[in-house]
């Protein structure tokens, strides 16, 4: 496994990072297809033998059992400070009306039900989920700031919102001495590459760490484009939101992945995935895991080095998307 700094912070992380939403009870939160805790901790522990050591989830995740189970396989299978636990706050956890976003009251309340959830004293990064248009950035970004000088997180992030948005947050902590983000938690694929024009680059700029989220689109980058639909993509309402347009270029993508992919005798997932990898500043794809080969391609991918010539013919299909995903 190689380990990379997040972002120009000195935290470690592993250039894989585990994602927990597949990870959660059933009937508690919104997601069908997720797996329950004896089928779940295989998972942690297999990433954790690989050299895993980052760990990513949210208060939001099945009502809050994926932030549960992590906690207890971590305390089961690892040491504390040798990983970094990630997670975040903005998505409803109430139907009352301070029971979601980023207010101060919202932020100090779901800082310390996630840590009794994680069974741990601190987080390692604790990401807003989005942006809050109902709450002052300032009063956003101060309580952050007082979380981490309370010892309850040790670093902030961020997580899918405009350019614009973040570099206001980011001048805001420079011009107050409030703590910094470190990292940026948005939507980069082979099928959704408009974080190419404005967030990576500013990303790079100021130094921050991008850990994708859905870096193989939701599946569809993993298998060839007539397959038959998985559970996950049948009740994924979210996901269907992402792809429903551009269909006709999005085949193409996947085609040119398919290519490339048996061309090399590997799966597709490797392709997608190593292309990922390559894109600057990206420190640590997240990447879901509920079959035994999900590690594996993810692991080989990281040995995976795509040719120019393979590199131009993955890009080549692609067309503008509509902004999505930051809701």
């Amino acid at each position: 496994m190689e380990y990379v700094n997040l972002g120009r912070s000195g935290l470690k992380v592993s250039r894989l990072c585990l994602g927990c939403m597949t990870y959660g009870e059933s009937g508690r939160g919104k997601h069908p297809w997720t797996l329950g805790e004896e089928d779940s901790r295989p998972f942690i522990a297999r990433a954790l033998e690989m050299g895993i050591n980052f760990f990513d989830t949210a208060n939001v995740y099945s009502d809050g059992s994926s932030e549960e189970i992590l906690g207890r396989a971590i305390s089961d299978y690892a040491k504390r400070d040798e990983v970094v636990i990630a997670t975040k706050v903005c998505q409803p956890m109430r139907g009352e009306p301070n029971g979601r976003g980023l207010s101060r009251k919202a932020i100090m309340t779901e800082i310390d039900a996630s840590l009794r959830r994680l069974g741990t004293d601190y987080v390692d990064l604790y990401q807003i989920h989005r942006w809050d248009y109902g709450t002052p950035i300032e009063e956003t970004l101060e309580a952050l700031h007082d979380v981490v000088k309370a010892g309850k997180a040790r670093y902030i992030g961020a997580s899918s919102m405009y350019a614009w948005q973040f570099c206001k947050a980011l001048q805001l902590a420079d011009r107050n001495g409030w703590t910094r983000f470190i990292s940026m938690q948005n939507h980069v694929s082979l099928l959704y590459r408009e974080e190419e024009r404005e967030m990576l680059p500013l990303c790079r700029e100021e130094g921050i760490g991008v850990i994708p989220w859905s870096p193989l689109a939701r599946g569809h980058l993993t298998r060839p484009w007539d397959s038959a639909p998985t559970n996950r993509v049948e009740t994924d309402d979210f996901g269907r939101h992402l792809y429903k347009h551009s269909k006709e270029a999005d085949e193409k993508v996947v085609n040119a992945v398919q290519q490339v992919a048996e061309a090399r005798g590997i799966p597709m997932a490797q392709v997608a995935l190593a292309w990922v990898l390559r894109q600057q500043p990206v420190a640590a794809p997240i990447i879901g895991a509920s079959k035994g080969h999900h590690l594996d391609d993810a692991m080989a991918a990281l040995g995976v080095e795509l040719s120019q010539e393979e590199i131009e013919s993955l890009e080549a299909a692609y067309v503008p998307h509509r902004v999505a995903g930051f809701v």
